[in-house]
């Protein structure tokens, strides 16, 4: 299927590995050109490399290695282009714990990261979608947003504002009516180096063994396994696409059906 998106200019954040990564080859693969934004300029320049490698010389991928939650690294990306037709925002979680450890400080930096940043992106790129008539704005969230996790306070908590803030902005009519989409993405278990971690985490503590743990972990799903960034960067390419022209303001569960309260 043609989603209709070649030539198209695509930010996406967090995009040297992971979902993000994921998104970005996804898009790419569709014809767009893209901007690739992460911390780690290493493995950024590699991704960037690899994927100018694989896609036709249409497609131009450009790599900005800054930390998109702060003024000055979003200032680094605009300073290379601001005219973009697609935004995926994505920034790290903050860090599980108990709320009685959390100071001001916390929850500022995870509210800065998680539903301010977004917000900024959205301000700085969306007049000029409406000026043009189309643009796809796509936010990474996180399962939590449906189904809290207690230890995850900061991120319920910092992206449940998001959520909140994109259900209004994307039915202004104003938006909606010109050709601007705005969806939440909200990943389950997915097989990148952020789930590894933590599975990694439990067998320390466990002693039992990585593949022990992995099987627990996929038990409850009733996919009966983890996501991978290719599945998922196929569905925030549809999200971007023409044919989804419709769809906005939309928080979308991919998760292999693991929340069966949420509906």
């Amino acid at each position: 299927m043609d989603l209709g998106i070649a030539g198209k200019w695509a930010l996406v954040c967090g995009a040297s590995k992971g979902l993000g990564l994921g998104c970005v080859q996804a898009l790419a693969g569709e014809g767009a050109s893209v901007l690739m934004v992460a911390r780690g300029a290493e493995a950024l320049q590699a991704s960037a490399a690899a994927l100018r490698q694989q896609v036709g010389a249409g497609v131009q991928v450009q790599a900005v290695a800054a930390d998109i939650t702060t003024p000055e690294g979003r200032a680094a990306v605009f300073a290379q282009r601001a005219d973009f037709d697609i935004v995926v925002t994505n920034a790290g979680g903050p860090p599980m714990g108990s709320f009685r450890d959390w100071d001001r400080a916390a929850w500022i930096k995870a509210v800065d990261a998680n539903m301010l940043t977004p917000i900024e992106l959205i301000k700085a790129t969306i007049d000029g979608m409406l000026a043009r008539g189309f643009g796809r704005i796509v936010n990474i969230t996180s399962s939590a947003v449906k189904a809290p996790i207690d230890v995850l306070g900061l991120s319920n908590g910092a992206r449940s504002g998001l959520t909140g803030f994109i259900a209004g902005l994307a039915r202004n009519p104003q938006i909606a009516a010109q050709g601007v989409t705005i969806n939440n993405l909200l990943p389950g278990k997915f097989d990148t180096d952020r789930l590894a971690g933590l599975m990694q985490g439990m067998v320390d503590k466990s002693g039992k063994s990585l593949q022990e743990v992995r099987a627990a972990q996929a038990a409850p799903i009733p996919a009966k396994r983890f996501g991978t960034p290719s599945e998922f960067g196929s569905v925030c390419a549809f999200l971007c696409s023409q044919q989804a022209a419709y769809l906005t303001g939309q928080s979308i569960l991919l998760d292999g059906g693991a929340y069966p309260g949420t509906f």
